[in-house]
Formats: C-alpha cells, sequence, structure tokens
C-alpha cells in the first residue's frame, strides 16, 4: 500500500520553477529587448524620415509668381500694367473626389466648357498639391458664394494673382502685343522652372520679343495646410524677383494722334526719331482690344475679328507688303546722280507716254494729262510733280540690279530688324531673284514697272519710314528700334555701318526737289502747306491694285472700293534739322497727295508741337538753377 504513494522532490521542484522562470525572464528580456530596438529604430534612426513623411502630409512648397514687368512710354505714360484678380484655384490632392468638386463648384459658380479643358490639360502636367486654376477673374458675388460654401469645397481655393492689363486698348495692340495662356505647343519650349506658378506668356508684340526681361524670376514658399489643403501658415518664403520695367521710345499722344487720323481707313503708318531710330509711332488701322485675349477671348469673339474683311488682328505696318509707287522716286534719283547715270542737268521730252525700243505698247505717266509734264523735265521736276516718264527713262539707264543693290542700304527688300518678331521683308526685284523666284528672266518692261514703285516691289510701311529716315539723316544707317531703356537705363541707338556714302551736293539737290513737293506750286503734296511754320520734305505716291489697260482711264466709280488704289507718303521735318521721318499708307486712299499727305501733316504737326513743349517746360524748370548757381558765382 505505501510503495504505491508518490513522494514530492521539494528540491526538484525548485529546480524546474527556477528553469521555468529563468526561460521566462529571458523570453521577457528578449521581447523587451525587440520592442526596445524597434523603438530607438523609430524615434532616432528612422525618426527624420517619418518627420519628413508627416510634413508632406501638411507642409508643401508652392510657387510664387513674379510680378510682370511693366511698360510705359517714352514720357513715362503706363501702357502695360498688372491688376490684382481672382482665380478660383483645385488641389487635387487635398481633394476627396476631384469630379464631384467640379460638379458642386458648377451649381454654385458657372463653368464653363472651355474652363473645365483648359483645366483637365493643365492638371495632367502639374505637380503634387499644386494648385490648378479652373476659373479666372471672379466677381465679388462670385468670391462670395464660395465663401459662404467652403466647408463644401475641401481641395478649392480662392487666390488672387496679377493679370495683365491694357489701359489703352487697341491704341497699341499691334506694338505691344499682348499675354496669354501657355498652349500644349510652348509647354514643348519653354523652362517650365521658369513658369513655376503662372500662366501666362508674350504672345505677340513687345510682350513676346521681351518675355525674358518682363518674365522675372519665381520665388516659393513653404506652406502649412490643415486636412482640407487650406493655408494655415506660412513657414518660410523665397520672394519672387519682378520682371525689368521697359520704357519705349512712342510717344502715346502721336500714337492716338496717328490713329485717330487713321479712323474708318485701313492702312498703316509708322514714324521714326531721325536722330535716334527710335520708333515714334507704329499704327496699323483698324485695330483691336487685347484684353480679352488674356484670360481667354470667346469664340464667337474671336471668330469676328478673324473674319472681319478689315483684318484688324494684322499688322499691316510690319507685315504688310505693298507698291510703294511714287514714293520711290527721290530713292532712284539719289541712285542715278551718286553713280553718274545722269547728272542734274539732264532732262527729258515727256509728252505723256514712254516707248521702250522694240515694243509697241506704251507705257503711260499716270501723274499727268494726255499731254505729259512737256518739254525740259529734269529730275528735280520729276520728283515734284512725279514725272513717270523721266523714271521709265533713267530707270532704264540705270539698270535694275544697280537700283536693287543700292536700294539696299535704305532699308528696301530687307528686314530692318526692328525688336519685334514677324516682320516680313518685302520685294526689291533684281535679275537673280526673278530667276530664282519665278524661274524667269528679266526684261526691260519690268525694269521700266520697278522704276515707279510697281511691278514685282514691294514694301512695307516700316520700311518706308526707314527709307525716309536714311534720306533725311543723309545716309545715316540706324536700326530702327522700339525700345528705350530697360529698368531705367537707356538704350543706346544702333547703328549697323558707316554712313551711305553720297555727294552732299545729291543730298541737297533732293532734300530741295521733297520740299518743293510741298512747299511749290506744282508740287504734288502742296495741299498741306497751308500755315505751316516749318518746311516738310515729302513725296506722294499712288499704288495701283488692279491692271487698268492702256485705252482705259482709271475711273473709281466704276470699281469696287476694295480695288482702288492705294495711297503713300513719304516725308520728313523739319527740312533743315529733321527729327521725325514717316512712312505711311491708305488702303484704297486713291490719292497721296489728298489722303495720305494731310494724315502725315497731323502726325507731324502734333510731334513738333509737342516736342516744343516739352523744350519749353524744360527750360523754364532749368533757367531758376541757372540763375541761382550764376548768383553763387557772383
Amino acid at each position: 500500500m505505501l510503495k504505491d504513494i508518490a513522494i514530492s522532490d521539494p528540491q526538484k521542484e525548485q529546480r524546474v520553477f527556477a528553469l521555468r522562470l529563468m526561460i521566462s525572464y529571458v523570453g521577457l528580456l528578449a521581447l523587451t529587448s525587440i520592442i526596445l530596438f524597434r523603438y530607438f529604430d523609430l524615434q532616432i534612426t528612422r525618426h527624420q524620415d517619418y518627420v519628413t513623411n508627416s510634413n508632406k502630409n501638411r507642409i508643401h512648397i508652392r510657387s510664387v509668381a513674379p510680378a510682370r514687368g511693366l511698360i510705359y512710354d517714352r514720357h513715362g505714360q503706363l501702357l502695360a500694367d498688372n491688376q490684382p484678380t481672382f482665380t478660383l484655384n483645385i488641389i487635387a490632392d487635398s481633394a476627396k473626389n476631384v469630379e464631384q468638386l467640379l460638379t458642386t463648384l458648377d451649381s454654385l459658380v458657372t463653368i464653363s466648357e472651355r474652363d473645365l479643358t483648359r483645366f483637365e490639360k493643365r492638371a495632367k502636367r502639374g505637380k503634387p498639391f499644386e494648385p490648378i486654376p479652373l476659373k479666372y477673374n471672379l466677381t465679388e458675388k462670385e468670391r462670395a458664394i464660395l465663401a459662404v460654401n467652403s466647408h463644401l469645397l475641401s481641395g478649392a481655393e480662392v487666390s488672387a494673382q496679377l493679370m495683365r492689363f491694357y489701359p489703352n486698348k487697341d491704341l497699341f495692340a499691334h506694338v505691344i502685343g499682348y499675354v496669354g495662356r501657355i498652349n500644349e505647343r510652348e509647354i514643348k519650349t519653354i523652362d517650365a522652372d521658369d513658369y513655376r506658378g503662372t500662366d501666362f506668356i508674350g504672345k505677340i508684340g513687345l510682350e513676346k520679343f521681351y518675355e525674358k526681361s518682363l518674365l522675372g524670376a519665381v520665388g516659393t514658399k513653404q506652406v502649412e495646410t490643415n486636412a482640407r489643403g487650406r493655408v494655415m501658415r506660412v513657414l518660410s518664403k523665397k520672394d519672387p524677383v519682378s520682371g525689368s520695367n521697359l520704357t519705349i521710345h512712342i510717344d502715346s499722344h502721336l500714337q492716338k494722334v496717328a490713329l485717330d487720323a487713321l479712323q474708318g481707313e485701313r492702312g498703316a503708318l509708322v514714324a521714326i526719331d531721325v536722330k535716334t531710330g527710335g520708333i515714334l509711332s507704329m499704327v496699323s488701322a483698324p485695330s483691336y482690344d487685347p484684353n480679352p485675349f488674356i484670360s481667354g477671348i470667346s469664340q464667337k469673339q474671336y471668330d469676328k475679328l478673324l473674319n472681319s474683311p478689315d483684318r484688324p488682328l494684322f499688322n499691316r505696318a510690319l507685315r504688310g507688303q505693298y507698291p510703294p509707287g511714287s514714293t520711290i522716286k527721290p530713292l532712284f534719283g539719289l541712285i542715278g546722280l551718286q553713280h553718274n547715270i545722269f547728272d542734274a542737268g539732264y532732262t527729258i521730252n515727256d509728252p505723256g507716254y514712254f516707248f521702250m525700243e522694240g515694243i509697241k505698247r506704251p507705257w503711260r505717266d499716270h501723274n499727268s494729262d494726255r499731254g505729259g509734264h512737256g518739254k525740259g523735265v529734269d529730275l528735280a521736276k520729276a520728283i515734284i510733280e512725279s514725272c513717270d516718264v523721266f523714271f521709265y527713262t533713267v530707270g532704264v539707264k540705270t539698270g535694275i540690279d544697280l537700283l536693287s543693290e543700292q536700294s539696299a542700304k535704305f532699308g528696301l527688300g530687307q528686314v530692318t530688324g526692328i525688336d519685334l518678331l514677324g516682320e516680313r521683308r518685302g520685294i526689291m526685284p533684281s535679275k537673280d531673284w526673278k530667276k530664282t523666284h519665278r524661274n524667269e528672266g528679266w526684261f526691260d518692261g519690268d525694269t521700266i514697272n520697278a522704276s515707279i514703285g510697281q511691278g514685282f516691289m514691294l514694301t512695307t510701311p516700316l520700311q518706308l519710314a526707314v527709307m525716309s529716315a536714311r534720306i533725311a539723316s543723309r545716309g545715316k544707317l540706324l536700326k530702327p528700334q522700339l525700345i528705350k531703356a530697360i529698368d531705367g537705363e537707356e538704350i543706346s541707338p544702333v547703328e549697323e555701318a558707316e554712313k551711305i556714302h553720297i555727294d552732299n551736293s545729291h543730298w541737297d539737290y533732293v532734300h530741295k526737289a521733297m520740299v518743293d513737293v510741298v512747299h511749290s506750286a506744282s508740287g504734288t503734296g502742296r495741299n498741306i502747306n497751308k500755315d505751316l511754320t516749318y518746311k516738310i520734305a515729302g513725296k506722294t505716291g499712288t499704288a495701283q491694285v488692279i491692271s487698268i489697260n492702256e485705252e482705259e482711264e482709271y475711273d473709281s466709280s466704276k470699281i469696287d472700293k476694295r480695288k482702288w488704289d492705294h495711297a503713300l507718303f513719304i516725308a520728313f521735318a523739319p527740312a533743315d534739322d529733321p527729327k521725325i521721318a514717316i512712312g505711311l499708307i491708305v488702303e484704297n486712299g486713291e490719292h497721296g497727295s489728298s489722303t495720305a499727305a494731310p494724315i502725315a501733316r497731323k502726325v507731324i504737326d502734333a510731334y513738333l508741337g509737342n516736342l516744343d513743349r516739352h523744350n519749353q517746360q524744360a527750360a523754364n524748370i532749368a533757367s531758376p538753377r541757372l540763375l541761382a548757381i550764376q548768383t553763387e558765382v557772383n
């Protein structure tokens, strides 16, 4: 019975308990070590990584767009401004459902299809947490609606930004141009980092040519946002650098006088400072208001401009190419005199027509009656009365290649290099030109047509003004330019080469003839000389739009107005000390003397009158200072 009873062994049990306790302790120690190691890894070793990841959820880097540089005229009048506007932006990463958000926004403020399309394109290239513009130029009412419903609009925000504005509307549209939203084609060519924070880029005009100067440098700010993506505070900021301010040579008052003078007409005028090459006025009529293009012009508005028969979007001053007509005659006369093709005493008899040996058809003198200009017509009379037959005769004697080669020095058939993009070069034909472009030989009849600025010859109003300025300055080759100063630092005139070498006696002769065009009793521009207190040197021109048979008389009453002759005029003044030179055309204006010349007179009067006023003001300011200095000296 006793053998079946188990006897306990306290020592053994104690050893087992101690072993188990040891194992538990080691296990607990191991688990504690693992936990401590993990804690150390999370809190110490990988602390910065988790802080960074945490910050990414609430701290973001946002771009700060620079203020675009301003543009002023020569007297400090503001031509291109920046005005504060409000924009509705979407931060897609902060929105729970972008589609739902857009639907909600559309129910509160009208979102057009164009707004949605632009937003979707921009969103595809946007960066994380970057605000993407959805609707520009919010009204006060729209801002109020969005503010009241902000609790429903997680991922949407309203921000203030500077938007371009052109206070003079159509007055400078073809010179300054405009900015617009960056399109897909431009995205491929620009440096994306330069345009972070802005959706706008210069499209045409000075805005495009001086884009790099006007743009400025992008800034950044580090912001803390809440769960809805709204900015709670700015942690740090790097200020953007504003774009450079531009001052241009153009005189706003003169620009308005020119555009008003062309009111109701289609045409262009360019006025140049003879001393510097600065563009004093550049007008293309009709013009348009560039402001709607900034945030996006409607299709209806754009179609109206694009399909207008008057082509207001077309820059006639820079890109319009027209036969120069008789405005070319003073230049061709200079070339003939300088190269001894004829001299000042050379005369012809003008019966009203010209025959070329071997050709039966005559070339008529379009600037006289059937009887012509009579006997003893010299170069001066040919310029004053615009005798075609004289220039037919000397044109053939001179030859087209010499005329072409020398005319290039005066800017014809060449881009002038003005600081605008898209300039057309016109055509100053030669034998090689016709062979290359027409695959035909040159004929004497081609020379005859070119000798009065017709035929293949084409010029822009800018080229006519440059030619006029170079004649006025006696061959000084100044490059035409709009820019006068950048951030107040004056830009020096650019003289392209040495002066054109022509004897002073020839300059005197042609200048005198051009003065007599306006101031003599027989001059074609005599109708603008009334009450003139200074001398204008000028030359009228008429350019055919359609061909008229030799047997027929030009009768505008039987022709559609858009097929009437073009009216042209070149001029410089004062003739004894030229300060302003002009080239202008009035499309289908018929006569340079009655249509174009009076416009030039208004512009020259305005400029010289304004110049006198500024000089007088400067003298009034200087006089007290001079008197004070003299008093101190005494």
